[in-house]
């Protein structure tokens, strides 16, 4: 068959196959066309946080007038001046920054401030439901629906930070989580005879085997899986009580999460005289998305290896890497702290700068290094909400940006000091250097 001809707007030339989405014929990296990539990207992962605020009842139509001028800018024949969308994407961030605090505050208005607690990751005697995700309301409702009834709920992956807010974890039948990042669900969803529900992005098309016990909710529309309109979850509770009782099984693991930022800076004058008495020497930010690829596990060395006298601040499903470590903590305070799901970053971007308030310096001249892994879709958004604000010195891994090509990346470590992962030891002496 003869391949179609498309006319590749970078090259102004007619070329066959798929044109610059891979190589223009003039011979060189379609720069432009991935920094389209890039922003259409960046505005899918605020538009996932504004979905869960719009959920709640919260929205801006500021952020709204920006997601039309922006997806307008990546239509075909539009822009293409590299410069112009390097500054879109700047402004992404800086209106990310907005949508993240919007989706927070929504949260605690609906749920009450995240408080530390501990999540067990074995199973209770009973029928089950498993939710997966990131939707708190699809949550919440389920729970109120299964109140009373001997079903129990169980989170799976960006949902574990649910169990800290008053308003999720007052439910009794909320009793602990199962799995780990989002990649995990093929063997996870297999093992435990339950329900599950995907409430949104980070579902995987399911195995046959558990295919006709899965639902949906919300924007996830699988093949042959039953989705759930307007939270009605009568199907899924009668599902789970159809499938036979798990048994009491003691998980290996306790995994603590629910560090709000309000809860780490009532913290903040004992912070500062650790620091100034030399008893914290280092912060570090460790998370971000996981994915399913071998050096992933660079972010589990490299936080074993970490000085016990530094602190590990970390959030999404990264953390899923490293968060059944005993680390410890440093007169009370615990050297890692769950800030929550990858919206959170909005408490990690807070904190830092009321630490730098709280010492006198910019954010970059705080003893502070954020090491974080995947830069896709959501991730990607939280990486431009930190460069517009002129974060420095960021550590990226395990595998470079899709969208990044040597032109670009220069962009990025001429302006920002972006850096990229090499081995865990060799890391750790130069950021702590």
């Amino acid at each position: 068959m003869e391949k179609l001809e498309m006319f590749c707007y970078q090259c102004s030339q007619t070329v066959k196959g798929m044109g610059c989405t891979v190589k223009g014929v003039c011979g060189k990296e379609p720069t432009v066309a991935r920094l389209q990539d890039n922003l259409i990207y960046a505005i899918k992962g605020m538009s996932a946080y504004l979905y869960h605020a719009r959920e709640l009842g919260s929205t801006d139509t500021e952020i709204d007038a920006f997601l039309e001028k922006a997806f307008y800018t990546t239509f075909t024949n539009v822009n293409f001046d590299a410069g112009s969308l390097v500054q879109l994407a700047l402004e992404a961030g800086k209106m990310n920054i907005k949508t993240m605090k919007l989706l927070k505050e929504a949260h605690i208005k609906a749920y009450g401030e995240p408080e530390p607690i501990k999540v067990r990751t074995g199973t209770v005697k009973g029928y089950g439901i498993l939710v997966t995700g990131h939707g708190l309301k699809a949550l919440e409702e389920l729970l109120k629906q299964t109140e009373g009834t001997g079903v129990n709920v169980y989170t799976h992956s960006e949902m574990l930070p649910a169990h800290g807010y008053p308003g999720l974890k007052k439910y009794k039948h909320l009793v602990g989580n199962l799995g780990k990042a989002w990649f995990d669900q093929k063997k996870i969803f297999a093992k435990y005879p339950m329900a599950i529900l995907a409430t949104s992005n980070c579902a995987l098309i399911p195995k046959e085997e558990y295919k006709d016990r899965m639902f949906t909710t919300g924007p996830v529309r699988l093949p042959d899986v039953k989705h759930i309109d307007e939270y009605d979850f009568t199907p899924v509770i009668e599902k789970a009580k159809a499938l036979p009782e798990l048994e009491e099984e003691s998980g290996d693991i306790v995994l603590t999460t629910g560090f709000s930022k309000s809860v780490i800076l009532s913290l903040a004058d004992k912070i500062k005289k650790l620091v100034e008495d030399g008893k914290i020497k280092h912060f570090f930010l460790v998370g971000g998305c996981d994915s399913p690829v071998g050096r992933g596990d660079y972010y589990r060395e490299f936080v074993k290896l970490l000085p016990k006298n530094t602190i590990i601040l970390t959030l999404a499903c990264g953390k899923f890497r490293f968060n059944d470590l005993e680390l410890g903590d440093i007169e009370g305070i615990p050297r890692l702290l769950d800030l929550g799901q990858c919206n959170d970053a909005i408490d990690a971007i807070e904190i830092a700068s009321a630490l730098a308030g709280l010492f006198g310096v910019g954010v970059n001249e705080l003893p502070l290094t954020l090491n974080l892994s995947w830069m896709e879709q959501k991730a990607v958004i939280i990486l431009w909400s930190l460069l517009s604000l002129g974060i420095k010195k960021i550590y990226l891994g395990p595998i470079l940006p899709a969208w990044v090509n040597d032109d670009i990346l220069k962009v990025l470590q001429d302006n920002y000091d972006i850096r990229l992962i090499g081995e865990p030891e060799e890391d750790i002496k130069t950021m702590l250097a």
